[in-house]
Formats: structure tokens, C-alpha cells, sequence
């Protein structure tokens, strides 16, 4: 897997061994990857090399015993692209980090594959969803679920399979405009139930684990 431009990452982790661990695997695959910062708090996120970073993976536990949650607003507040990396293999937890914001939820018993390819997702703003989040999206029992009229999951749908907006108006026989519109009032939605989904790829991951689409569709 290659990629054609430098795609710049942060470590977020209270482990020296993991910090080793993913500094490794980046400089041994061709991705185009680089590791600008890593450390034991948020702030290395934020300051700093790490502040421009393409993408910060966030360990779930800092020391404290308490999950993240706090260093994982901050960071979704900053418009990061968040990749939760954690030991927790909880649908619970994974399902709260993707409504606060997070990019994706992996758990380190995933490795390296998956890891590498979200990051690169990540960067891009392209879905990605490993094994342990598909298994949260069918445990998911909630009831905080915005109310879709058809119109607008359609919509939706033909926007994740499109490249733009243009191409969904013309497929659809719309406006772009009307497209807008459509996509804006999901948004609000999922707004109004606590959930806001502030880019594509947090939009597509709430309609799967919604049961709004199957990852087949995408």
C-alpha cells in the first residue's frame, strides 16, 4: 500500500512500548507515513509539530484509570481527525467515540494492518471501519436515533457512493442545491440527538451503525 504524499501522525499513548511499537511499523511500510510527535497527553496534539498533524491516534486510557473522553472532544472540537486505539474491546465505549466525534475505533488486538489503513482513510476523509467497530454497529441497541425521511437516506446513500455532490444531483435528478439541502437537514438531525456528525466519514459511519445503510452499500 502506498500513498503519494507525506501523511503526518501524532501518538497519543501513556505506553513507551506502544509508542515504539506503531513508530516501527510506520517506518517499515510504504505509506507514506510519518510519525511527527508522540507523548503521554493531549497536548502534544495540540502544540507543537502535532498541532498541524493529518491525524492523531488516541489511546482510550491515560493513566488515570478513566476513559478519554475529554482529550477526545478537545481534539474533535479542533477539527482532528481522531483514531481511538485502546485495549477496550467495548462496543459500549467504541459507540461513544464515534458519537462524540472519533474518526474510527480500533482495538490494539487489531494491529498493524488495520491500523495503517485507517490511518490512511483517515487522512483521505474515507470511511473505515475495522472488525471490532462492524461488531458495535450490530450490538447497537440505542434509542437515540434521528428520525430519516426516505427522500433523505436516499440522498445520503447516493452521496457516499458519489465523488461529489454534482455527480448525486444529476444521479438523483436534483440540484446540487437540493443536495445541500437534503444533507443539511440530516446533519441537523443528528444534531438535535446529541450526535453531530461534522464530516462525511462521521456521517457514514452513524448511517451504518443506525442500520441506516450495510457496509455492503458502500
Amino acid at each position: 500500500m502506498s500513498s503519494d504524499r507525506s501523511i503526518g501522525v501524532v501518538l497519543i499513548d501513556d505506553h513507551p512500548v506502544v509508542l515504539a511499537g506503531i513508530e516501527s511499523w510506520v517506518a517499515h511500510a510504504d505509506t507514506g507515513v510519518r510519525v511527527v510527535a508522540k507523548g503521554a497527553d493531549v497536548s502534544v496534539a495540540v502544540t507543537g509539530a502535532g498541532r498541524d498533524a493529518d491525524v492523531v491516534i488516541l489511546d482510550l486510557q491515560l493513566g488515570s484509570g478513566v476513559p478519554a473522553y475529554a482529550a477526545l472532544r478537545r481534539l474533535v472540537a479542533e477539527h482532528r481527525q481522531v483514531i481511538v486505539y485502546t485495549m477496550q474491546d467495548s462496543p459500549q465505549a467504541a459507540l461513544t467515540c464515534l458519537d462524540i466525534g472519533a474518526f474510527t475505533y480500533l482495538t490494539k488486538a487489531e494491529g498493524e494492518e488495520h491500523l495503517l489503513q485507517a490511518v490512511l482513510a483517515a487522512a483521505e476523509g474515507v470511511p473505515y471501519t475495522p472488525p471490532a467497530l462492524a461488531g458495535a454497529f450490530g450490538s447497537d441497541t440505542r434509542r437515540e436515533r434521528p428520525r430519516l425521511a426516505s427522500r433523505e437516506i436516499e440522498v445520503l446513500l447516493e452521496w457516499f457512493q458519489s465523488e461529489s455532490k454534482a455527480m448525486v444531483a444529476e444521479s438523483l435528478g436534483i440540484s446540487v442545491r437540493t443536495v445541500n439541502t437534503y444533507l443539511d437537514r440530516v446533519r441537523i438531525k443528528y444534531a438535535n440527538a446529541g450526535r453531530p456528525a461534522t464530516t462525511k466519514a462521521n456521517l457514514v459511519a452513524k448511517a451504518v451503525q443506525d442500520g441506516l445503510i450495510s457496509l455492503e452499500e458502500l
